[in-house]
């Protein structure tokens, strides 16, 4: 065992959400050496885990008790609270001057409202807003971006080793609650990147282009983002297993126009009613990608 395994095992870390993220982020902690509880609403997605070592809790209380540090990685607002907040939730059952680090999309408004809810309730918790830039994969694999923010100086020697696992690279903001603005900045990009692939894919079609094809002529150019190439090999082989399902994509799109509400934003307004058809049409669980076999359909 190295040395900073050895460390690593000195350090307990709960998970509370094993989505596709949540299940990543738990999964590498255990390869890392750390000691690490988890809870789901649905239990069974932990089988694998606890195969490999980790604690399987049957409350957010009982996962997150002695613990030095508490990720939360949940759909939305109001789970998220209850959670943290409703019946056995894990809040009350933190250690004093735990480190509570909400990795989530929550939004900004939302956000802010968790923040002074965990300051009221426990003023002794410190709270890190870390929401990621990358998906399924990228959280598989460890190369997310860190989007941190919150008090760096008491938390940060806790949590950098444990971002360092989980991340490629960490971003720290400023005071808590910048990472959730800068999360849906880098959203609203992603989703006008994806319909911007998506559409060009359909012009492509009507001239008789592949998509390897529209690849190779932008490979090694200044529009050749390494983002499209995935979406566009997704495309060409209809393979819509969702790295970013539709449904999160919709609801960022909605966060986004939400933190932005003062703001002229028609085309980012536009791609939301557009997913949200597409939702309503069956797309939902599949990848954000297949907002072209939508199109296409049309």
């Amino acid at each position: 065992m190295s040395q900073e395994e050895q460390m690593n095992r000195e350090v307990s870390v709960a998970v509370l959400g094993l989505g596709a993220m949540g299940h990543a982020f738990a999964d590498n902690l255990v390869a890392a050496g750390y000691r690490v509880s988890v809870w789901n609403r649905s239990p069974g997605k932990a089988s694998d885990l606890v195969d490999k070592g980790a604690r399987l809790a049957n409350s957010p209380a009982e996962a997150v008790a002695g613990c030095q540090a508490v990720i939360t990685m949940l759909p939305d607002l109001d789970v998220t609270r209850e959670v943290l907040m409703g019946h056995d939730g894990a809040l009350g059952a933190m250690s004093s001057e735990a480190v509570l680090i909400q990795m989530g999309t929550l939004g900004v408004v939302e956000t802010e409202r968790l923040i002074d809810g965990v300051a009221a309730a426990r003023g002794d918790v410190v709270f890190i807003d870390a929401p990621v830039s990358g998906t399924k994969a990228p959280a598989q694999q460890g190369s997310v971006s860190v989007l941190a923010s919150g008090d760096r100086e008491r938390a940060g020697s806790l949590v950098e080793p444990i971002f360092d696992v989980l991340g490629a690279q960490t971003h720290w903001l400023g005071e808590a609650g910048q990472g959730a603005r800068m999360k849906v900045v880098v959203n609203a990009w992603l989703i006008a990147m994806m319909q911007g692939i998506a559409e060009t894919a359909r012009l492509a079609d009507t001239q008789g282009i592949a998509p390897e094809t529209l690849w190779s002529v932008l490979e090694g150019g200044p529009l050749a983002v390494p983002y499209m190439k995935g979406k566009l090999d997704a495309i060409s082989g209809e393979n819509f297993d969702p790295q970013m399902a539709l449904q999160w994509g919709l609801k960022d799109a909605g966060l986004a126009l939400e933190a932005g509400r003062n703001t002229a934003l028609p085309s980012l307004s536009q791609i939301r009613n557009l997913w949200a058809d597409a939702v309503d049409d069956g797309y939902a669980e599949q990848d954000i990608a297949a907002i072209y076999a939508y199109l296409k359909q049309r």
